[in-house]
């Protein structure tokens, strides 16, 4: 089963850290996705851009309405995310609680839906 494991975390708390902290950061994610990638359980991730990069698109009406920023204004947002191959939900978890965000932020864990009616259909 494919999983996402969602990064949240606190921006302010990021944007307060030295350049030797975010550094530090960054070794324990490497860490991190080397073993997962030699366990054969990493299909993908990514860190993704500030929240003041964001911007957010919402149609009503048949109309277009683009704004600057986040969808909403939230303590915790999302930074990351890596997508899992495991065996089982548990198996996801164990590997979720491993991610360095857990330790400070929250990490939700939410299986990629498959439209078995598209399964096996040419792409």
């Amino acid at each position: 089963m494919q999983v996402m494991a969602l990064i949240y975390g606190d921006a302010s708390r990021w944007d307060a850290f030295s350049a030797d902290e975010r550094e530090a950061v960054y070794a324990q994610y490497r860490a991190f996705s080397d073993e997962a990638r030699k366990a054969g359980v990493m299909a993908g991730g990514a860190e993704l851009a500030s929240t003041r990069d964001a911007t957010t698109v919402r149609v009503r009406d048949g109309e277009s309405l683009v704004t600057d920023g986040p969808y909403a204004e939230v303590k915790e947002a999302l930074g990351g995310y890596f997508v899992f191959e495991c065996e089982s939900m548990n198996e996801a978890v164990e590997y979720a609680a491993k991610i360095p965000g857990a330790q400070h932020g929250a990490i939700e864990v939410r299986p990629i839906y498959v439209d078995p009616a598209a399964e096996g259909a040419a792409t």
